[in-house]
C-alpha cells in the first residue's frame, strides 16, 4: 500500500452500472466505443456506498473538454483531489477477481475515509490503481 497525492480534481463522465458487478466490462466497452479509435484518455471506476450499505458503481471516462459529458448524454462526476491510499495492480485484467479484496484492505486502514468513493484508475491495459481517500484529505 502506498499514499498517492492527486494534485487536481479530475472531471469524468459516464453511467451507473445497474447490474454491478456483472455489467462493468460491458459499460467500459460502451464508453470506449463512443470515442475515436486512437483516443487517449484515462478511465475510472467509481464505487460508492449509501448509508444502508448498498453499492453503486459508475464506469467513467476522463472529460477532455467542457461540454463533453453533455455531448455524449452522460452524467458528470468529479474525482476529488487530495491524498489517497493506493495499491497498483499490474496485469489487472487477469486479477479482476482480486479487486474487491484490494479495496477491502485499503478501507480497513485507520486513515481511510469510508464516506468517500473508492476509485479505480485504469491507466492502461496492464496497470490499474485502486484508491481510497484518506481522512487527512478533508481538512
Amino acid at each position: 500500500m502506498e499514499t498517492y497525492n492527486l494534485k487536481n480534481d479530475i472531471k469524468v463522465f459516464g453511467e451507473q452500472v445497474k447490474t454491478f458487478p456483472n455489467g462493468v466490462g460491458d459499460a467500459f466497452e460502451h464508453l470506449i466505443k463512443m470515442f475515436p479509435v486512437h483516443d487517449k484518455r484515462n478511465y475510472y471506476g467509481i464505487a460508492t456506498t449509501d448509508k444502508d450499505g448498498h453499492m453503486a458503481y459508475y464506469a467513467a471516462a476522463e472529460e477532455t473538454y467542457k461540454g463533453e459529458a453533455e455531448k455524449y448524454k452522460c452524467r458528470r462526476y468529479t474525482i476529488e483531489k487530495g491524498e489517497y491510499l493506493a495499491e497498483t495492480l499490474e496485469g489487472w485484467q487477469d486479477k479482476i477477481h482480486c479487486i474487491k479484496d484490494v479495496f477491502a484492505k485499503l478501507i480497513q486502514d485507520k486513515h481511510a475515509d469510508k464516506m468517500k468513493p473508492g476509485i479505480e484508475w485504469y491507466k492502461n491495459d496492464k496497470e490499474m490503481m485502486c484508491m481510497v481517500r484518506t481522512m487527512q484529505s478533508n481538512k
